[in-house]
């Protein structure tokens, strides 16, 4: 619902990823920050060996939507895209959650 109310999956990503390359590898295109949602690149701890990877060049959140019994939804940015992919990933693997007030 996110994404499509931001302009679809091709353009979210920047208008929710913090604006020029503090913390985002570089070049970071099209970051906005407009929805002041300020997404940053924490990476994402492995399911497999439990190493941490992708810091400053990759964010990674679940969703509250669930795949399967192990598998949930879940959505990605990168630093060198605008946009946000979305992925059904087992639920072993260590990806970022924003809480929001209802």
């Amino acid at each position: 619902t996110l994404t499509t109310y931001l302009g679809g999956e091709s353009v979210a990503g920047g208008k929710l990823k913090e604006a020029g390359t503090t913390h985002w590898t570089p070049s970071n295109p099209g970051a906005t920050n407009e929805t002041g949602f300020t997404a940053l690149p924490g990476g994402n701890r492995n399911k497999i060996g439990g190493t941490f990877t992708d810091i400053g060049g990759r964010g990674f959140w679940w969703s509250a939507t669930e795949g399967s019994t192990d598998h949930a939804w879940a959505r990605f940015m990168y630093y060198y895209y605008n946009g946000v992919v979305r992925s059904n990933s087992g639920k072993k693997n260590g990806f970022s959650v924003r809480c929001l007030r209802d």
